[in-house]
């Protein structure tokens, strides 16, 4: 298939709830838009599998959307920026070239994961994860359920697979209850989350929470049977078929790195109308700080209005972006990892799954690069998405660069790049005669 080309006015990347929000609101004010997402569905993380079953507020934008004449590409995963205004995405049936005027980039986040022994068994993982399966259909009643890690996703995931037919034996919190008890204190303005946080605690009546706690070893033979978890001076262990964790999400920032965006503490730096460091890119939603779903959607409309050149439309929303965003603060403070979760991973602990590279063999380097070229810590499929944040918290590595392809690509679209880059008469194409 020959390359594709498409062209727009303001292109948003990514189909979340920052993003939905961005590409309705520059459409509205006129913008051609395109929103492209690599999963089947619009919805991201937070809205898997599209907004049904997800209450009338992802309905509304939906509906916002459906109104607008958006040109909406999923299954498109960018990969590469050639020049400026543009962008290489693979499709399933080749390679896609994405042109554009604005550019806003809503890349959201994913789980971190923090090794530690076992953690590397079947039926040992995401919280997040655990719970997109059961939003597929994966079956969990009377499933033995321990929940572990921090923030206020382990009880909305805990609360979903409760409803769904889970037991669900210990949630385990891993801030203290003095940490808890400020973050509680500093919201109480927010009327939302109290409501949402009020709503929680009912669904989970009866479920064991315990502040100050995490896994220590997960054990099973092939699969899960228990895991210990410490909380005090003390260690617990429990049956259970699944162990579902997560520390804190990851913003992914691979993409707004690849084109140049400044970062700082690891987040995406933008000015109040959401705009890079870069002129004409904007960013919004988890890449340029956690703050949840409500925050995204404010931050994409302020983008996709901005991008759009209506930034009397973005000003209008400055003030309840400020609230939300002491909300992102407020759970930053309460849910930093504590400095006991470094000790939980033992020598012969594997730290990157890709290549099996265990904790002892990373201890002798000193930054992420030199990792990666003498034990190919993340050179392998997830091109260290998953032991890149581990590492960042256990050795306080950081990323040294990104290069394109900034994920797995086909060698026929490299080629149809190289194809497109050559002179049609050069002897790279006529290969050896």
């Amino acid at each position: 298939m020959a390359n594709a080309r498409k062209h727009f006015d303001v292109l948003v990347v990514g189909g979340g709830p920052a993003g939905l929000a961005a590409a309705v609101s520059a459409a509205e004010h006129g913008a051609r838009v395109g929103l492209v997402d690599d999963n089947p569905a619009l919805g991201g993380q937070i809205w898997r599998a599209g907004v049904v079953g997800h209450g009338p507020g992802a309905a509304r934008w939906i509906q916002r959307l459906e109104a607008t004449g958006i040109e909406i590409l999923c299954g498109t995963r960018v990969f590469d920026s050639p020049t400026q205004n543009s962008l290489h995405a693979e499709i399933e049936s080749g390679l896609l070239e994405l042109n554009y005027q604005k550019l806003v980039l809503a890349t959201g986040a994913r789980e971190r994961f923090l090794p530690f022994p076992g953690w590397t068994i079947p039926n040992v993982m995401g919280a997040g994860a655990l719970q997109a399966l059961v939003k597929s259909g994966f079956p969990v009643s009377d499933k033995r359920v321990v929940v572990a890690g921090t923030g206020p996703l382990l009880l909305a995931v805990a609360a979903y697979l409760r409803e769904h037919g889970a037991k669900i034996e210990l949630i385990c919190e891993q801030a203290s209850l003095a940490s808890l008890a400020l973050f509680a204190v500093s919201i109480l303005k927010l009327r939302d989350k109290i409501t949402q946080g009020l709503s929680l605690r009912k669904e989970l009546a009866g479920v064991r929470f315990v502040a100050g706690s995490w896994p220590v070893t997960a054990e099973g033979d092939g699969a899960l049977t228990a895991v210990v978890v410490s909380h005090g001076q003390k260690l617990e262990k429990i049956a259970c078929d699944f162990l579902a964790c997560g520390f804190l999400l990851v913003p992914n920032t691979v993409l707004p790195a690849l084109l140049g965006c400044r970062l700082q503490n690891g987040f995406v730096e933008v000015d109040r109308y959401q705009q890079t460091s870069v002129g004409g890119i904007y960013c919004a939603g988890e890449p340029t700080g956690i703050g949840g779903v409500d925050l995204s959607l404010i931050e994409g409309q302020v983008a996709g209005s901005a991008a759009a050149g209506h930034a009397e439309a973005s000003r209008s929303l400055f003030g309840e972006r400020r609230k939300l965003q002491r909300f992102s603060q407020a759970l930053d403070r309460a849910f930093a990892l504590r400095s006991e979760l470094r000790g939980i991973a033992l020598p012969e602990t594997i730290v990157c799954r890709c290549e099996d590279v265990t904790y002892e063999r990373l201890k002798p380097y000193t930054s992420w690069r030199n990792a990666k070229l003498q034990s190919r810590c993340g050179m392998g499929p997830c091109q260290g998405r998953v032991c890149g944040p581990a590492t960042e918290f256990l050795l306080g590595w950081s990323p040294d660069s990104v290069r394109p392809p900034v994920f797995p690509v086909r060698v026929e679209n490299l080629g149809a790049m190289v194809r497109d880059l050559v002179p049609q008469d050069s002897e790279l194409l006529r290969g050896p005669q």
